[in-house]
């Protein structure tokens, strides 16, 4: 016998100002600072658990390392190179208007960054819904409560046991139950920076400003008093204070630029690692030492492999795992088909010259399509321009004609001959009858 499925949206929220019956989750504020790869190891090995796997401090770590500014770059460099293409459904070869307008909501668009997540996080729990005004909308749970394992959401990211998230309806799952996500390789790399770039600044701190000294009789309360307040009063630098008659030695480091360097250089090859994992190059984010157009271009390459791997995942989830979702919404896609809309040519002046071709092998054109294509606006009277300019043009070969009528004439046989000439240099001679053509490589 099937169990009834439970209508109820699971709600989130802190201890305070919950709805009547209570929160289904209690949140618990991220664990953000003084992490180390100690804490690292022991985050993962909790998530790998084979019985109650628990992921809490691994998320934390997640939450962590969103803050840096270079990783948050490249995720958000391949992810919007999905967002900024354009999604259309299809049924019968015919774009449907109804979907279309959902595929270009707000709701929609929030959803395809939370998806592109998964990928991150190692899995993604939706609950769908309708808002007030009727549109399709949808609740992303809490990845720190739900157990992709068991297939359970907990009340407090601590628990070992809840409810099992099949008593819900409207869910969907997108991942693998024992998937970490990508991050879980990045951790290191932000980690190592972190620590680097810290020990860079008090590198900076101290020997980047020159050291005062001062000295003051050691029985003289009143002098030593004064010169406190000098010295809180004159700056930040670094300030050494002692009686008379005792000694102070200063050991700087021997190579000032080299031990920067040696910190600027740990920092860039984390960036770089980074780099690497996410968009599988360097070379489109930063311009090193090696770096060449051409080899920029074959990194570039591989760049957009992975931005296809990412659509096909996208389109895999709209078209396979969201079928019997949307059915139930009434949004009607059995029979149809999403699929990413393919680019036009960015390059004006390599579409002129295409066209510039075409139209010298005689080939017909569809105007109203060039138009639209290039942004402009078709003359209210362009069925009579164009006939006027046939007319002109007849005028000056009917003139041309009379001039080059000579029989003797060969520019007039040139000009007769020309198109013929250009079809045949286009498409070849024709072999002789019985004959095959010959290829010559």
């Amino acid at each position: 016998m099937s169990r009834k499925k439970n209508k109820k949206q699971i709600t989130a929220g802190g201890f305070f100002n919950q709805p009547a019956g209570g929160n289904t989750i209690l949140l618990t504020q991220a664990t953000r600072w003084n992490r180390d790869i100690s804490h690292y190891m022991r985050a993962v090995s909790e998530s790998e658990r084979v019985d109650f796997p628990n992921r809490s401090k691994l998320y934390d770590l997640y939450d962590t390392i969103l803050f840096d500014t270079h990783l948050s770059s490249i995720l958000e460099k391949r992810s919007s190179a999905v967002l900024s293409s354009a999604i259309e459904f299809t049924r019968d070869g015919s774009p449907d208007e109804r979907i279309g307008e959902m595929l270009a909501s707000p709701w929609f668009l929030d959803f395809l960054k939370d998806l592109l997540d998964t990928r991150l996080w190692g899995f993604s729990l939706f609950q769908f819904k309708r808002d007030t005004d009727g549109w399709l909308t949808y609740d992303l749970i809490p990845r720190k409560h739900a157990d992709p394992v068991r297939r359970l959401i907990m009340r407090m990211q601590t628990d070992i046991h809840g409810t099992s998230w099949d008593e819900y309806d409207d869910l969907l799952f997108v991942g693998k139950p024992r998937a970490l996500g990508e991050l879980v390789k990045d951790i290191p790399w932000v980690l190592y920076k972190r620590g680097d770039v810290s020990d860079w600044a008090q590198f900076a701190e101290l020997f980047g400003q020159p050291i005062r000294e001062y000295t003051y009789n050691a029985g003289d309360d009143a002098s030593r008093y004064n010169l406190v307040n000098d010295i809180f009063g004159s700056g930040g630098s670094a300030v050494f204070l002692h009686p008379e008659g005792s000694n102070m030695t200063l050991h700087e480091a021997s190579n000032k630029t080299g031990s920067s360097d040696l910190y600027q250089g740990l920092a860039s090859f984390c960036n770089a690692e980074m780099s690497k994992h996410v968009l599988g190059n360097t070379l489109t984010t930063e311009a090193g030492e090696k770096g060449t157009q051409a080899l920029g271009t074959v990194q570039k390459k591989g760049e957009d492999r992975m931005l296809e791997q990412d659509k096909r995942f996208v389109l895999n989830v709209l078209n396979y795992q969201m079928t019997d979702l949307f059915e139930s919404f009434g949004i009607k896609v059995r029979g149809g088909r999403f699929s990413f809309v393919s680019p036009k040519n960015t390059d004006p002046a390599g579409r002129v010259d295409i066209l510039v071709k075409l139209d010298s092998l005689g080939l017909p054109l569809d105007h109203d399509q060039l138009y639209e294509e290039f942004g402009l606006n078709k003359p209210k009277d362009y069925a009579e321009q164009i006939e006027n300019g046939k007319l002109r043009m007849e005028n000056e070969l009917r003139n041309e004609d009379k001039q080059l009528s000579s029989p003797n004439s060969q520019q007039s046989t040139k000009r007769r001959s020309s198109f013929a000439n250009l079809l045949s240099r286009f498409f070849g001679e024709a072999p002789e009858s019985g004959k095959g053509a010959i290829l010559e490589w």
